[in-house]
């Protein structure tokens, strides 16, 4: 169970941004920003329906269906249908994540982890994406922040619909790996816990950041090394504020997370670095992260985004982190 012999490297586009995640962006940047990522090498792209109600799918679809299916890998996501009738996108019940998508399409999304829905998920968004297959599939959102304490319901409605489902495509071939997609650490647990199935890997979003990692680090990921489930890091900026943005968690980001990042900032200033390659190293650097994902909605980011992964970082910066208590002790880091 791993998907490293699947990626084709350690950075991918992860394209969340793209469904109008905070705000409209024209047709033409969005073409614009996932074209740079092609031509800067990027050659992993990661989408969901979710993402604008199908929006992200679309705008990928178009541009990839210019290149040869065999060039790049392609994930996406199940356990949200998109519908045909209309709603108004800003009224969606969307738990922790309110307003999120809210210019995105209007299509209304129902929430289903059966089986017959996980199938028709993958159907939808193939045409969506203008593909013949995928390469993986990942599980979305069972967990706390959309459900709240009805968490572990939808949880077992995917266990006994969705993950049968995907295992049995991956083992006809149809895909070549599954997991679970989601924002926090619990629902992964709980998978590894499970004798079967068994998934591949994890896409974990936000919760092994330099803003925070100490739950994953203490038990997630020693259990998906024991398991050969790699990680696959989303958001590993904590929605931009680690990029020079002012969200965190997918809202405005509070005072103590503010002043956190300034912390950070301080030190990266003092050892002439970018706080952007800092948070893009630290969330690579765990022997279990297979890659990370940041999101862009111009093409000047994917650029950005490269040059911090190629940044020389000096031991001496995390060494101050670790003094000040802004990174947990037993953080892997980067070594030069």
């Amino acid at each position: 169970m791993s998907i490293t012999h699947l990626l084709p490297g350690r950075l991918g586009f992860g394209t969340a941004p793209l469904g109008n995640m905070f705000r409209a962006i024209p047709d033409e940047e969005a073409a614009a920003t996932v074209a740079a990522a092609w031509d800067q090498g990027i050659r992993y792209f990661d989408t969901a329906p979710f993402y604008g109600a199908g929006l992200s799918e679309i705008r990928l679809g178009d541009v990839l269906a210019q290149h040869p299916r065999d060039d790049y890998v392609l994930s996406t996501k199940v356990g949200r249908v998109v519908l045909d009738e209309t709603e108004d996108p800003a009224a969606r019940d969307l738990g922790e994540k309110g307003g999120l998508f809210e210019h995105g399409r209007p299509n209304k999304m129902v929430n289903d982890y059966t089986a017959d829905a996980t199938l028709r998920s993958i159907e939808d968004s193939l045409k969506r994406l203008r593909t013949d297959r995928l390469d993986i599939v990942w599980v979305h959102d069972v967990a706390q922040d959309f459900y709240g304490d009805e968490w572990l319901a939808a949880y077992e409605s995917a266990r006994t619909g969705a993950f049968r489902v995907l295992s049995r495509l991956r083992e006809e071939g149809v895909i070549k790996a599954w997991g679970l997609g989601v924002n926090r650490v619990e629902p992964l647990e709980l998978t590894l816990d499970l004798d079967e199935p068994r998934p591949d890997a994890f896409l974990l979003a936000g919760r092994y950041t330099l803003l925070d990692h100490d739950r994953a680090l203490q038990r997630l990921l020693p259990a998906a090394a024991e398991h050969d489930a790699d990680l696959v890091v989303g958001g590993p900026y904590s929605s931009g504020i680690l990029a020079g943005g002012a969200h965190f968690e997918y809202q405005k980001a509070p005072a103590e997370i503010v002043t956190k990042v300034e912390r950070i900032k301080a030190l990266a200033r003092q050892h002439s670095i970018g706080i952007k390659a800092a948070a893009l190293q630290f969330a690579l650097a765990h022997p279990a992260t297979a890659a990370a994902i940041p999101g862009a909605t111009r093409p000047s980011r994917i650029a950005e985004d490269l040059a911090a992964l190629d940044e020389k970082i000096p031991a001496a910066f995390w060494t101050a982190l670790r003094e000040e208590k802004l990174i947990s002790a037993d953080a892997p880091v980067p070594t030069a």
